[in-house]
């Protein structure tokens, strides 16, 4: 039975693309449910994320093309408008799809941690909506472990790849416990705030935002639990200032050598860590030159960034390794599910006959018939209805020249003697 992973990515389509087939988490239940209704699906899990829209199917044949149907149908799209962009994996290449997707190996951002909450979201509101079965809650719990494993093995999280991450490990490397550093934060856009919330992370305590717009500092301060200034009091400010990372629009630099050089003399020289990320830059260049302050613009951040990525690019190659060692684990898995059912299904058959024809002998016994006589014809007839029908198929295989089964059968029927004598 066929396991399918089929998607589209951000390597594969541009965002005009990828958001005409958007699906988020409120919308996943419903989906899965229709998906179950076509013929052939048996279970299935949606993972929908900014970058990424994937179905993973267990299914009871090839269904490449009815998804790719559903997908155009489901969303209005003209049907096969859109099937350039997408990719498919079957059996263990889907395996080694959602791993690497899981691992942040596949990620725009890569080795990003993110994913992971994801697609154990999509995973659980599958479960609810009846989605994910034997199969596939085997295959998601599996590839949990093995994305853990993964990042830890390889440390491709390790290293920070954010401006605004890696503004924050620097401060950490500088101070070591960050939780009773005083944070001035300077601005009130998405970089300052994504500072914020690393910050946080932390285990800082204080936080104090400051922007030419008090309200919009305000707004921000309440969404961090931070107190807010406007820009007028940054000469009050800028004393209690430990860590103080800029990234305003402004025009000229708003923190002047004069301003620092006070803010140090009220702090007895105690030192100020400082980023700036403002293009045109918020801190005078000439501030660097103080003996107690440690200053980065946004160039050496990008400098640790850049070689952050080179090392997440090497951990990546790293864990290849581990990557196969999931897949091996989880196909080996399904293929003993594809054997025991198989087994199931001979036992079954065998059985139906075993009890028929023990029937008929019983019969045949209180009959007065003779007991030798009616056991070996129980024998031999047990003997002919279970091997009629694999008899019939080796013929054909063999008519048909499959010889692939028989070998297989040969292998199979063959005593541990023939083995050694062959």
């Amino acid at each position: 039975m066929p396991l399918l992973a089929l998607g589209i990515s951000h390597h594969t389509a541009p965002v005009e693309i990828r958001e005409r087939v958007a699906m988020n988490p409120p919308d996943y239940a419903a989906r899965i449910r229709q998906l179950l209704g076509i013929e052939g699906v048996e279970e299935a899990v949606i993972l929908g994320t900014c970058n990424r829209t994937e179905i993973y199917c267990f299914a009871s044949q090839p269904m490449e093309q009815e998804l790719l149907n559903w997908l155009h149908q489901s969303h209005s799209i003209t049907p096969g408008q859109l099937d350039p962009h997408f990719y498919h994996h079957t059996g263990e290449d889907a395996v080694r799809h959602l791993v690497r997707v899981a691992g942040g190996l596949d990620s725009l951002v890569l080795g990003e941690a993110q994913i992971l909450g994801q697609i154990k979201e999509a995973w659980q509101i599958s479960q609810a909506a009846g989605g994910a079965g034997r199969v596939l809650d085997r295959l998601f719990q599996h590839t949990f472990a093995a994305a853990k494993s993964i990042r830890h093995n390889s440390g491709i999280g390790t290293h920070p790849v954010s401006i605004a991450y890696t503004a924050v490990s620097l401060a950490r490397q500088i101070f070591g416990d960050l939780s009773s550093q005083n944070v001035v934060l300077i601005g009130a856009g998405e970089m300052i705030r994504l500072c914020g919330i690393h910050l946080r992370e932390q285990g800082i305590a204080r936080i104090e935002i400051v922007n030419r717009s008090l309200p919009a500092a305000q707004e921000l301060a309440a969404e961090l639990g931070a107190t807010a200034s406007a820009l007028e009091s940054l000469s009050e400010v800028l004393p209690r200032a430990d860590i103080l990372i800029s990234s305003t629009a402004s025009p000229v630099a708003i923190i002047g050598l004069a301003a620092v050089k006070a803010a140090l003399k009220k702090r007895r020289h105690r030192p100020m860590f400082m980023v700036d990320i403002a293009v045109p830059r918020d801190v005078d260049p000439a501030v660097q030159e103080l003996d107690d302050v440690f200053l980065y613009t946004i160039d050496d951040l990008q400098h640790v960034v850049d070689e952050n990525m080179q090392q997440r690019h090497i951990a990546a190659a790293a864990a290849s390794a581990d990557v196969e060692l999931s897949v091996d684990a989880f196909m080996r898995w399904l293929h003993g599910i594809r054997a025991s059912r198989a087994l199931e299904r001979i036992r079954s058959q065998s059985h139906t006959h075993e009890a028929a024809l023990i029937e008929k002998a019983v019969k045949k016994l209180q009959a007065g018939q003779d007991p030798e006589q009616v056991l070996t014809q129980l024998a031999s007839t047990l003997t002919n209805r279970i091997l009629h029908e694999p008899t019939q198929r080796l013929r054909q295989a063999a008519e048909e020249q499959h010889y692939e089964i028989l070998k297989a059968a040969d292998w199979i029927f063959s005593s541990e003697k023939d083995r050694e004598d062959g």
